[in-house]
This record gives C-alpha cells, structure tokens and sequence, in this order.
C-alpha cells in the first residue's frame, strides 16, 4: 500500500465514470459512456486515485445521497469518484454553450455550426472556477494532476494562484483545428495562453500538435518551439512546457477475453443467425454529426445502386448511442437518420430482408462485443475525429481475425491503422461505396493478413502503452509508480449541507454548501 503521502494520479473530467439518475431519495447510477471512461477506467482501478468530474444531474443532492450512490461505485472501481455540481443555466452555458455549441464544431473544423456567444466564455470561466475549487480541496502537492479535454482548458490558469504547487498536464482528445479555422475564435488568445499553463501538453496525433503549434505562433509571434527527441519544448509567453502526441488506446486484452467467452460467443452466433448469416456491415457510433453517419448511410445506398448482386445478400448494422438529446442539432440529425434509414429501407427491401437495421439504443459490453465480433466490416467513417476507439475495439473483438476495417483518412486513428485498414474520404460517396464493395469481397487471406496486423498493433499499443508513454513523458513516471492504495474520504463526516444544482440558484450553484461540503473559501 502507498503511505499518506506518495504521489495519486488525480482525473479531472468534465463527466464522472458514472451518471447519475432518478431524483432526490431515490438515486442511482449507471455507467457512463465514451473514449474517455473506456481509457482510463482500467488506469486508475485500485490505485486509490481520484477521479472529478460533474454527476450529469443538476438536481440537489445531500451528503447521505452522494455517499450512497457514489460510494459503492468507488468502492467497486478501486478510486475515489469526486462530484462537480452545476446547475441548469451553468450546463446550458457551460455545457451546451461553450463547450459543444462552440468549441466542438470549431475543433471539428465545422465553423459554421458556431455560436460564439459572449455569454458562454463568461460560463466556460465561472464553471472551471468551480472545478478548480474541487481539485484544491482534495488534490496534494505530491499528486499529479491529470486534465482532459476541451472543457476544462483553463484549469490550470484558475489553479496558479493557489499556495499548492500542483503539477498539471493536459490531454486535449478532440483534434486541434488547423490555424486559419482556430483564429476565428473570438477567445482564440486567452484561450491557447491557458494551455501554455500547463507543464505538460498531449494531443492525439502530430497533426494537431503542428496545428497548435501554428495558431501559438500566430498568437505568440515571439514563441519558440524546438523539438527535443518525440517531444517538443515550447518557450512562450515566460513559460517553458513541453508537448507531444500520444494516440490514446483501449485495452486490448479485456476486449479480446470477452470476445472469446462462451456468452459473448453464443451471443455472436444468435446475431448471425437472426441475419440469415448474411455478411454483416457494422456502424456504431455516439449521435454525432462528426461521426459521418448521415454520410455512411448515403454511401451504402450508392453501393447498393452500383451493386445490385450484392442486395439481399449484405446488412448494414447501425447502432447510434444517444447523446446531448437536449440540444437541438442532435434532435435534429436524429431524425434526418431516422428518415434516411426509411428512404433506403423502402426502396430496397425485398421479402426477408432489410437493407438497414437501425438501433438507437446503449448496448452492455458484452453485447456491444458480440455485435462487433458478428459483423464483418466495420465501417468507421467520422468526418474528423480526434482518435475513434470503435475502430480499436472492433478489430481486438475479432480474434479470429475475419473482420475488415473501413477507416476515415480524418480519424485520428488512421495514423496507426491506415496501412492496413481501408481508408476513405466520408466526402467521397462513391469512393465510399467502392471501399464497402472490396470489404465484402475481400478474400480470406487478404482479411487475415490485415486484421492479424491491426491487432497486433493494437496489443502492443494497448492502454497501458499509452499512459505509460505519456507518464513518462509528462513526470518521468510510469504507472508502477501508482501501485494499490486505500481510498481517499469521500466528504468531511463534520460536513452535512447539501450541494445544491437546481433552478433559482445564482451563476456557481450553491457556493455556500459547497464550499462547507469540500471545506473551501468561496470564490469573491
């Protein structure tokens, strides 16, 4: 066990692991969702680290409460989980506003879906405030502070004033736009002088290190990068920093054990089985207009107009995970899915067979692992995306080695698994449907061959690669350096005002409990 004062790895994220659901008296949780959980699940398991973030609720909840639903889910996990509270406007600000109305269509290189409204940067400050809070009530100077992502960019700024000398360093998951589309940002400025705070900066691919490196020097005429080995060091603005890029991964081996259980294997087989054992295509993917949904969908069309032998004889599987309801172009490309699946189902159904199987559902894991180990080719066709850990777990599900990957060139992971993936542009609607046309007719050597590869190179660049990578790079520490520890209290047991999130409540939600919750002066 580590003594009181050996360093923990501290998380900050703008989610929690686990959502919480249900209202006041009668809570509970579920897990959450995304690449990031998927990562740095399996990282932080037993080490008796901490992991902060907001609950998904903007409800009241009292002590009794948060130890209730959130203790047993420590306990299980092996870390502390922290929660953030914000109420309705902060989410609608922070959240919906900053964070996804601006931030995530900017660095998707999709401007034009921006709303860059004064209103949101004021909320991206105030809400970082509030997590900076958090972090100095639980956080020691031994630990080391992990950031991720795009909410929290100005994390480390709202931390330097503070007595604790607290190391940070920052995973940016999303891709950094290039400079002529980040120069538009009204906060372009303050914005990048926030990640020069950090000691350390990551990003996803060499790409979006270049282009961040572009816009600083846009912004920073003066800057100096020079690269040292794998990494860069950046003097800017006073501050020396270094920066590399670190592909996040999964982990490898937990997906393979399950694809070879015996449920998950009769699972495969009743999937199969309920298509007629027809070649099945694979989309699975959060409701998001990066994804290229919209895009994929079309594609098959055109690959079904181009190749009429192949009707009746292939199934397209599109599972799309429910995201952001609340916001409006979400709502919106919902049904414009929904009403394109109904326009290719009408036109080419044939007796026994749909074309299109759409389901707008969550699956549990080992669901999701049969269905990927049931389909054949996996077609993963984002617009842009940061990485794509789908296009990961799908190949460590096929320890068979039968499945094909049809991978966009604009995909983070296509710098790892282009050469033996089939990369597409999601423009290029024909191209596509001509790259769906060889998956299914791609012998079985040539299947083999590729996916033997893919997944050998997943199972070297696992997970634990990839912290270990940036650990090492970040501290010159690497995740032995964490062993098993006890857990951190949750609250202070003098400690017995509610945190309060709900309506009526001014721009930080329940200041005064909060900071009696986590022992805090409040912010002026």
């Amino acid at each position: 066990m580590m003594n009181q004062l050996s360093s923990r790895l501290v998380v900050v994220s703008n989610r929690l692991p686990v959502v919480l659901e249900g209202k006041p008296g009668q809570w509970s949780i579920r897990p959450g969702s995304g690449g990031l959980v998927t990562a740095l699940s399996p990282i932080l398991r037993n080490r008796g680290g901490l992991w902060i973030g907001w609950v998904g609720t903007s409800d009241t909840i009292d002590i009794p409460g948060i130890k209730t639903v959130l203790g047993p889910a420590s306990e299980a996990s092996g870390y502390r989980l922290l929660p953030v509270f914000l109420s309705e406007e902060e989410v609608r600000l922070f959240y919906q506003g900053f964070s996804n109305e601006i931030i995530w269509p900017l660095f998707h290189d999709l401007q034009t879906r921006c709303r860059f409204e004064p209103d949101y940067w004021r909320a991206y400050g105030e809400v970082n405030r509030k997590f900076a809070r958090v972090v100095l009530r639980h956080a020691r100077e031994e630990d080391f502070l992990w950031i991720h992502d795009y909410h929290l960019i100005p994390l480390a700024s709202m931390l330097e004033d503070s007595p604790k000398q607290l190391r940070c360093a920052f995973f940016l998951h999303i891709p950094f736009p290039p400079a002529d589309i980040f120069l538009k940002l009204p906060w372009r400025k303050e914005l990048v002088g926030a990640l020069l705070r950090y000691r350390f900066l990551a990003f996803q691919t060499e790409r979006d290190l270049r282009h961040f490196l572009q816009s600083l020097k846009a912004l920073f005429p003066d800057s100096r990068a020079h690269r040292e080995g794998d990494l860069f060091r950046i003097d800017a603005d006073g501050r020396t920093l270094r920066a590399g890029s670190f592909p996040i991964s999964i982990d490898y081996r937990d997906f393979d054990t399950l694809a070879q259980s015996r449920d998950v294997r009769r699972r495969t087989r009743e999937i199969r089985e309920k298509h007629g054992h027809r070649k099945l295509l694979l989309g699975v993917d959060r409701l998001d207009y990066t994804k290229g949904i919209l895009e994929r969908l079309q594609a098959f069309r055109r690959f079904l107009e181009l190749h009429p032998e192949q009707r009746g004889k292939v199934t397209l599987v599109q599972l799309v995970v429910p995201s952001r309801q609340d916001v409006e172009a979400y709502r919106s490309l919902k049904e414009e899915i929904e009403k394109l699946v109904s326009r290719i189902n009408g036109a080419y159904t044939e007796m026994g067979w749909v074309p299109v199987v759409y389901l707008y559902q969550a699956l549990d894991r080992p669901g999701l692992v049969a269905l990927y180990q049931a389909a054949e080719v996996a077609l993963v066709t984002s617009l842009k995306d940061g990485m794509n850990l789908v296009a990961k777990e799908f190949c460590a599900c096929h320890p068979g080695r039968d499945g094909v990957l049809v991978l966009s060139e604009f995909a983070g992971a296509a710098v790892q698994m282009g050469r033996e993936a089939l990369l597409v542009n999601p423009y290029d609607l024909e191209g596509m449907a001509e790259a769906i046309h060889r998956a299914v007719e791609m012998s079985e050597d040539e299947r083999r061959r590729r996916m033997g590869r893919l997944r050998a190179r997943i199972r070297q660049q696992d997970v634990f690669w990839w912290v270990d990578s940036f650990l090492r790079a970040s501290s010159d520490q690497v995740l032995e350096n964490f062993p098993e520890a006890d857990l951190p209290p949750l609250v202070s047991p003098r400690s017995s005002s509610p945190l309060r999130g709900g309506k009526g409540s001014s721009g930080t939600i329940g200041r005064r409990d909060a900071c009696s919750l986590l022992r805090l002066p409040p912010h002026p």
